[in-house]
């Protein structure tokens, strides 16, 4: 029997669709009413960008940090990294290292959501000019998206805060293992929740090499940790493609976050429109021309007879 053609079947079992929502906070459903009014503000503006945050990930199994009841300040002690913590203490950046080696794997095998690949598709079908992200998950990227700006820099790349080396994450994890074959139980530190649990002793016993250029032994991933500043040629960019759009959609960031907050600023000083799509209350809800207290993944795949294939 001979095929012409090999169909591939993405079979999503419930257990594995259960698994990726725990990280969504509670929710209504979206109101039909409400897309179409999304649908509508959208349909006149071809060059929107459109500003994603980590509710559009929590779909896709990476947990948030500030949502009730489910992300990460909720249901742990953890807290994100602060930017001076890691430059001065050689302690905290052994800590980040470790927890990030182990939690790697699968982080980095993530696949992207229906959201992901619908605005990939509107890129394609010029309904929108770009996506800014402060997510630093590749998602967009894996989904198609090719105009993509990542805010808060990715955790695809590492580098050296002393020289101009930079490593792929992948590599770096290569290295990581040889340096600490000890840790070959690593995937049994990953809690249910998602949540990396490490004995002190493994921490303490971590090795993590030098820049094999200049032989500084700060490393760093390529992300703006909390405390740190956005680049500057990176925040021109973003205020030149919402000068040169025509509004603003917000998906899945509550815009507690300054860097994020200020785009919705600039298009207000612009007065151009602006959507916001989130689960709960935005610290832009006042500024907003259309709000939809909704689910990123109950909206957006439902726009443009967006069909996920």
């Amino acid at each position: 029997m001979r095929f012409t053609h090999l169909l591939r079947i993405r079979i999503k079992s419930p257990e594995l669709t259960a698994a990726k929502q725990q990280y969504v906070p509670k929710h209504q459903p979206a109101v039909e009413k409400d897309i179409k009014s999304l649908e509508e503000f959208l349909m006149d503006k071809p060059n929107i960008v459109v500003l994603t945050g980590a509710g559009i990930s929590t779909e896709s199994g990476i947990p948030d940090y500030r949502s009730e009841g489910v992300g990460l300040y909720a249901r742990s002690n953890h807290k994100p990294i602060q930017h001076m913590e890691f430059i001065r203490s050689p302690s905290v950046r052994q800590r980040y290292w470790a927890r990030n080696f182990v939690g790697w794997p699968k982080f980095s095998s993530t696949e992207p959501n229906s959201t992901h690949y619908a605005l990939a598709q509107f890129e394609r079908e010029g309904r929108i000019q770009c996506v800014v992200t402060q997510n630093v998950d590749r998602l967009h990227t894996k989904a198609g998206s090719k105009n993509v700006t990542e805010l808060h820099g990715s955790g695809y790349v590492v580098k050296c805060l002393s020289c101009d080396y930079k490593v792929d994450r992948h590599e770096f994890q290569n290295t990581l293992n040889a340096l600490n074959p000890e840790f070959k139980d690593a995937p049994d530190m990953i809690r249910p929740d998602g949540d990396v649990e490490i004995p002190q002793e493994y921490i303490d016993n971590f090795r993590i090499p030098n820049c094999p250029q200049c032989d500084d032994n700060r490393l760093k991933p390529e992300i703006v940790f909390f405390g740190d500043n956005v680049p500057k040629a990176r925040v021109n960019s973003i205020a030149e493609m919402i000068y040169a759009g025509d509004g603003l959609l917000v998906l899945g960031s509550s815009l507690l976050v300054f860097s994020g907050y200020r785009m919705v600023l600039q298009a207000k000083d612009l007065k151009l429109p602006v959507a916001i799509v989130n689960i709960g209350e935005t610290r832009a809800d006042h500024l907003a021309d259309l709000k939809l207290s909704a689910k990123c993944g109950d909206v957006i795949p439902k726009l443009f007879n967006f069909k996920n294939k």
